[in-house]
């Protein structure tokens, strides 16, 4: 029998847990899917301590939520991977097999829970007689030995094809400098180098674009990764107020008329064309 304590625990850790999975998958961004799945793990150890598997418990714990986990987390934090990223397939088709293969995987494992039986109950207490982690010790090296080599052999397997897959052998010396700026002048693909952040802004954070001659913001200036974001800090109005009040005040100062550069945000009118009249620059002469 279930006590009360155990079935609300159960309750509330299952709707962690299948919350957590489901927003992994939903999320648009990495950040958010990592600590999604970090949450299910630490519910999933919460449950294998309440169950009695203290060493399942303390390993989900401290190898995969905080080792493991976490260094995925702080690898895509700082490399910064967007929702836009992930649109792009590496590998032709990789959608449709993970998919099939996701079917594959739960048909398998609901045909295992259906034929499943269990004629009786062993309890905590005889299953831990010898200690938890003696106890798993044995049923690993004794009746399962098999397949926990063969699940050993499988992660050692995907570890060596991602380190395969993520490899590149390089075919040719990299370009130079020289070669590279060569190469951008015959193909015409932005011949001088790129704005950098802040100029003409009076700033030097990394999310405010510089600022173009004629006073727009130049988008090229701040990374890739921001711009997909909209993460872009416009400044070039509030810079080109203060220009415009610096030369106002300057010109007070100086006890001559202002310019007439324009203010922004206001749409100045065109000047009237003056146009000749025959026979003028004689008559002033």
């Amino acid at each position: 029998m279930t006590s009360t304590g155990e079935a609300v625990q159960f309750w509330v850790l299952a709707v962690i847990a299948v919350g957590g999975a489901l927003g992994m998958l939903t999320m648009r961004k990495a950040v958010h899917s990592a600590l999604c799945l970090a949450a299910t793990m630490l519910a999933l150890a919460v449950c294998y301590l309440a169950e009695g598997a203290v060493f399942l418990g303390v390993v989900q714990i401290v190898v995969y939520t905080g080792a493991i986990m976490m260094l995925f987390l702080f690898v895509v934090m700082l490399v910064g991977v967007s929702s836009a990223d992930s649109l792009k397939e590496q590998l032709k088709g990789q959608r449709v097999a993970a998919v099939l293969c996701g079917l594959g995987f739960g048909v398998l494992l609901i045909a295992g829970l259906a034929n499943a039986r269990l004629h009786a109950f062993t309890g905590l207490a005889d299953a831990n007689a010898e200690g938890n982690v003696q106890g798993l010790a044995r049923l690993i090296f004794t009746k399962y030995v098999w397949a926990f080599e063969v699940t050993g052999a499988l992660l050692i397997t995907a570890a060596v094809g991602a380190m395969v897959l993520t490899h590149r052998e390089h075919v040719k010396a990299p370009s130079s400098q020289r070669e590279l700026a060569a190469q951008r002048v015959r193909e015409n693909k932005q011949v001088p180098p790129l704005p950098a952040p802040g100029v003409y802004a009076r700033h030097n954070a990394v999310d405010i674009a510089g600022l173009l001659p004629d006073g727009t913001i130049a988008e090229d200036s701040v990374m890739g990764t921001l711009r997909e974001r909209g993460q872009i800090r416009d400044v070039s109005q509030d810079m080109l107020g203060r220009m415009a009040e610096l030369e106002r005040s300057t010109a007070d100062w100086l006890g001559r008329p202002p310019s007439a550069r324009p203010r922004p945000g206001v749409e100045q009118a065109p000047e009237p064309r003056r146009e000749l009249v025959p026979g003028a620059e004689e008559e002033s002469e």
